[in-house]
């Protein structure tokens, strides 16, 4: 492979590293991707591209990292602990085994998918990349640290965080999206709404990957460690994203409120309910990303239309009652 246009991606059996993996690859870069079970992986993966070249590691395994960045120019850290569980003790390691190897390949580029939690949603509205970071859930300290972890390895090994709403689009099955408002595999019967306020932030992650590559390609234009963050479809009111569902079914199944306060309730239980609950604020409150650095580097931030996106997001995970894949009960 060609160092100067190699990328190893972690996560690439995920939504969002698989989104980037095949962005990587439409834009002619060579791609490997680590996955614990390379042929499972193989199996999965539904881009309109071709695979990767899949190497068997583990993120958790340092040396397996390394040995699988050795020669790539850039490495995307878009990976998350299996169902999201044992943040405290994998995330912050995860990520030093991956700065490790990009130091070890000669001072690969990094780049990181940031998140809004981040902030503290009841004091930020709109958050710009030098907006003082004051979480107070614990994913969102974690992700801080994440951040923090890269800015201070930034003399060897330079860095880019693509910070974005929550994710729609193809592939992404972990997401409010496909955990909420629709089920995968199953017609629209009814939309459990988790908005609970005006002023939500959302990403299609093939307009988020495309973003993604576009800035790699200006790493004359990049500091060492650079911020950036990608608008999206920010829901002013709340009701687009359900309207835009409504437009691509051509009908308005009913919409349930999403139980927050149950989550409340159960959240001392630990599990689900306590995830949901520490998100919450996120979707109460108003937050925008400022894309104004994009903008400087690129110009202009990719964009599909949002009923265009819905519909194709609906189509990937046949949700539509037409689709030969949908399951009708």
């Amino acid at each position: 492979m060609n160092s100067e246009q190699t990328a190893l991606v972690l996560g690439a059996s995920g939504g969002v590293g698989g989104a980037i993996a095949a962005a990587l690859i439409r834009a002619g870069w060579s791609v490997k991707a680590l996955a614990r079970d390379p042929r499972k992986a193989g199996e999965g993966w539904a881009y309109a591209t071709p695979a990767p070249q899949w190497v068997q590691g583990d993120a958790m395994q340092a040396e397996q990292v390394r040995d699988a960045a050795a020669g790539v120019r850039l490495i995307v850290h878009a990976v998350n602990p299996p169902r999201y569980l044992h943040w405290e003790t994998t995330v912050l390691p995860m990520m030093a085994n991956t700065i490790a190897a990009a130091r070890a390949a000669g001072g690969a580029r990094i780049v990181l998918p940031g998140t809004i939690y981040n902030y503290d949603p009841t004091q930020v509205s709109v958050a710009a990349p030098d907006t003082p970071q004051r979480p107070t859930s614990r994913k969102g300290k974690i992700r801080v640290e994440l951040e923090r972890m890269l800015e201070r390895a930034a003399a060897e090994v330079p860095s880019l965080i693509v910070r974005a709403g929550d994710f729609y689009g193809p592939g992404a099955h972990t997401s409010w999206f496909t955990q909420a408002l629709v089920r995968p595999g199953r017609p629209v019967r009814y939309l459990l709404d988790p908005a609970a306020g005006p002023g939500h932030s959302w990403a299609y992650l093939p307009d988020l990957a495309e973003a993604i590559v576009r800035l790699v390609g200006r790493e004359d234009r990049l500091q060492a460690f650079e911020r950036v963050h990608f608008e999206g479809y920010y829901d002013a009111d709340g009701r687009g994203m359900v309207e835009a569902l409504h437009r691509v079914l051509g009908r308005k199944p009913p919409r349930w409120r999403f139980p927050w306060w149950l989550m409340r309730a159960l959240s001392p239980l630990g599990g689900f309910p306590r995830e949901a609950a520490e998100i919450g604020p996120y979707w109460r409150h108003p937050m925008r990303l400022d894309n104004r650095r994009l903008l400087e580097l690129l110009g202009a931030e990719p964009r599909t239309p949002l009923q265009a996106s819905v519909g194709e997001t609906l189509s990937a995970l046949a949700c539509l009652d037409a689709s030969p894949h949908c399951k009708t009960a």
